[in-house]
């Protein structure tokens, strides 16, 4: 069996990419925009009290409002596997549903879940270190899945707990997210003015 392969070429000039980076550098206020949402976010959810709730709520509500919408495109737009496409879909949607009609079920439930997904990722951490002893510094990996572990048992231990746990992911998970997109916002502003 003889395999043949097309190469194609494409030329790109210097002027060109220079010009398209120009073009994206233009719009470096968008990143800011998104990084000072998310450092909002980051506040509303920091709080620690009915606003994180809903906000974090709202959040997972609206991403598996997107996962179905996605997944019904997906339904509509492609014919393989349509079947599957169209139940994942109504699967997201009526998650989303309950997600915005039961909010503090869906709380409690997501609060539950990171303690066991730390407990899963630690446990990964832990056996992938230990199956690495070769390699350099293996044993960081050791002490971060020890770390997870320990903190998904302090966590599953009581609901309370999960809860601030939940929220603090969230809360600064949004913050640093936040804080790296207006630096990249300012990192890509700085880019155009380089290229003028």
């Amino acid at each position: 069996m003889t395999v043949e392969m097309t190469y194609v070429s494409v030329d790109v000039t210097d002027a060109e990419v220079r010009e398209d980076l120009r073009g994206f550098s233009k719009a470096w206020w968008l990143f800011l925009v998104t990084g000072l949402f998310w450092v909002f976010v980051s506040l509303l959810v920091l709080q620690f009290d009915q606003t994180s709730v809903k906000t974090i709520t709202f959040i997972v509500g609206f991403v598996l409002a997107l996962a179905g919408g996605e997944e019904l495109f997906h339904a509509i737009a492609l014919p393989g596997w349509r079947w599957l496409h169209g139940l994942l879909s109504l699967l997201f949607l009526g998650a989303a549903i309950g997600t915005f009609s039961y909010p503090g079920w869906t709380f409690g439930a997501l609060a539950l879940l990171i303690g066991w997904f730390l407990l899963i990722r630690g446990t990964f951490e832990v056996v992938a270190s230990l199956m690495n002893r070769d390699v350099e510094l293996w044993w960081l990996g050791l002490i971060a899945g020890i770390a997870m572990m320990f903190i998904a048992f302090w966590a599953v231990g009581y609901p309370g707990r999960s809860a601030y746990l939940l929220v603090l992911w969230v809360g600064l998970g949004a913050l640093f997210h936040g804080i790296g997109q207006i630096v990249m916002a300012f990192q890509v502003k700085k880019l155009g003015r380089e290229l003028a």
